[in-house]
């Protein structure tokens, strides 16, 4: 019985850490769809200053490059690659945001948006994971 009773608890608080995860990356998604195509982006300054776990993500490869960092002089949260915030669960996250051009077969060049939301302290552990594209259509 208490074996099941403290799997339960940490099976609660994994389900709370990916809820809260989740709302997390959405908020930030937002922030990019109130902008204008021209304004997603990240800042150079910033990318430059990310560590070995930021830059090892599948999205980039190692290759900060990548990045589209062109035009972002104001460090604003949708140009931050990188940050720690506090969830309403009043636990830590790390936030990263990874901005890079992908061209569709047979289509234009759009802005893939990849957010990867992990527990601050220990940054192995990922809890959400959200991409979105933007078309230079969206203004």
């Amino acid at each position: 019985v208490v074996a099941a009773f403290s799997s339960g608890i940490v099976s609660l608080n994994r389900a709370s850490r990916i809820t809260t995860a989740s709302v997390i990356a959405d908020q930030q998604m937002e922030l990019y769809r109130a902008v204008t195509h021209a304004q997603i982006c990240l800042e150079s300054t910033a990318v430059s200053a990310t560590d070995q776990k930021y830059r090892d993500d599948p999205t980039i490869g190692g290759n900060i490059a990548l990045l589209l960092t062109a035009g972002c002089t104001p460090l604003n949260d949708e140009h931050n690659p990188s940050r720690v915030l506090t969830g309403a669960d009043r636990k830590s996250y790390r936030l990263d945001t990874y901005i890079v051009q992908v061209t569709p077969t047979g289509g234009r060049p759009v802005k893939k948006v990849v957010l990867v939301v992990r527990d601050s302290t220990n940054l192995a552990v990922t809890y959400a994971r959200q991409a979105s594209t933007f078309d230079q259509s969206t203004g």
